[in-house]
Parts: C-alpha cells; sequence; structure tokens
C-alpha cells in the first residue's frame, strides 16, 4: 500500500477562530442548517466531540454519497487544528483503505489549510483528478460557511 498526499488552501476575511468554531466544533448544527440541499444532518454516534469520537454526515438525497463517518483523531482549539479519519460510508472506494485529513486555521492571511493523506490500496495510483469532486466539495462548504459568516458577524464571535 502506498500514501498519497493533497493540499489545498484558501483564504478568508474571517478570524481563524471563527471559521474553526463553525466548521470544527459546531458543523453539527451548523451546515445543515446552511447547506440543506447537500447535507442532511450530521451527529456524533459515539462520545461528543473530542478525540475518539465518531460523527456520522447524512447527505440529501440523490447524491453519489448517502452517509458516511468520521473519528476524531485529535482536536486542539488552541491551535486551531483538526485531524480525522474517514472510517466508514455507504459506498465502497476501490481505489483507497482510508483517508485521513488535517485542517489547520492559521492567523498569518487567514489561511486554511487542509491535508489528505489517502492511504491508497496495493497496486492502485491515485491522481487528483480521482478526488477532485469531493475536494471542490468540500471548499464549495468552506465558501458557504465563510458567506454565512460574513453575513452574520456576530455568530462564532
Amino acid at each position: 500500500m502506498a500514501i498519497t498526499f493533497f493540499t489545498q488552501e484558501f483564504t478568508t476575511s474571517i478570524a481563524p477562530t471563527r471559521m474553526f468554531k463553525a466548521l470544527i466544533l459546531d458543523s453539527h448544527n451548523l451546515i445543515p442548517k446552511i447547506a440543506p440541499q447537500g447535507i442532511k444532518s450530521i451527529e456524533f454516534v459515539e462520545g461528543g466531540g473530542g478525540a475518539g469520537s465518531i460523527k456520522q454526515t447524512n447527505f440529501a438525497d440523490g447524491g453519489h454519497l448517502k452517509w458516511l463517518k468520521h473519528r476524531i483523531n485529535a482536536i486542539d482549539t488552541e491551535k486551531l487544528v483538526c485531524k480525522y479519519t474517514l472510517i466508514e460510508s455507504d459506498v465502497a472506494f476501490d481505489k483507497i483503505e482510508s483517508v485521513v485529513y488535517e485542517v489547520k486555521f492559521q492567523a498569518l492571511g487567514d489561511v486554511c489549510k487542509m491535508t489528505s493523506e489517502y492511504l491508497v490500496k496495493a497496486g492502485v495510483e491515485l491522481k487528483e483528478e480521482d478526488i477532485k469532486q469531493g475536494k471542490d466539495k468540500a471548499m464549495g462548504l468552506y465558501k458557504i460557511v465563510e458567506e454565512y459568516l460574513l453575513a452574520n458577524p456576530e455568530a462564532y464571535a
């Protein structure tokens, strides 16, 4: 098995602490409210949000995925970092064994950096275009949250 890394960044005018609170700490409440066309619900099926917790995302009808589960590996509210692993989905993945994500919010230039570590099945080569749809959806979600926070300056302040 091989490991493939992909990194993506975006800048925002929103303070990193607000983005972290909205996208990481309270995503289970906020995201279904502001993006119901894509995400029906997010719920903790184990734990309450700390390391070891398991969160299930249920997608709106008609999409490629119905649900997926992530395990929170580590969360640091002072450094604004969260590391989590995709552990289960209703769709069998033919190229990957698992995916580990690390999201960092940095005060320098208000940058959000997401690193994805794909554990690829033996004999398989994973290319960026293989995961483009998921990356694009993640970036779209970040932009929806950013727009919400711009329109609601008191939220997550």
